[in-house]
């Protein structure tokens, strides 16, 4: 249950990463209530990945900064439910007789 959980927090931050990246290269009303809300929450799990790359165009920079922590989100949650799943969880460890 504990996976599904850190699969499932770890693919939403993904997720509003991803859509942070298609409401600025569409262009959304910054004003609008969902694209504020939406930017807020991409900001609160970037990762510190926000200022990583600085290139000109405001668009790119915003594909490559939270294209990177979405994929950084994917791994961990990936990495963190390969660990529990083998350690953490009971039954053989890969033994076999």
């Amino acid at each position: 249950m504990i996976c599904t959980i850190i699969s499932a927090v770890c693919g939403l931050f993904a997720v509003v990463l991803v859509a942070h990246i298609v409401l600025v290269i569409g262009e959304a009303d910054p004003a609008n209530g969902v694209a504020s809300f939406v930017r807020g929450f991409a900001a609160s799990v970037s990762l510190g990945f926000d200022g990583l790359f600085t290139p000109e165009n405001t668009k790119v920079r915003v594909l490559l900064n939270n294209g990177a922590a979405a994929i950084v989100w994917l791994a961990l949650g990936a990495v963190a439910t390969a660990l529990i799943r083998r350690f953490a969880l009971p039954g053989p460890r890969g033994l076999t007789r």
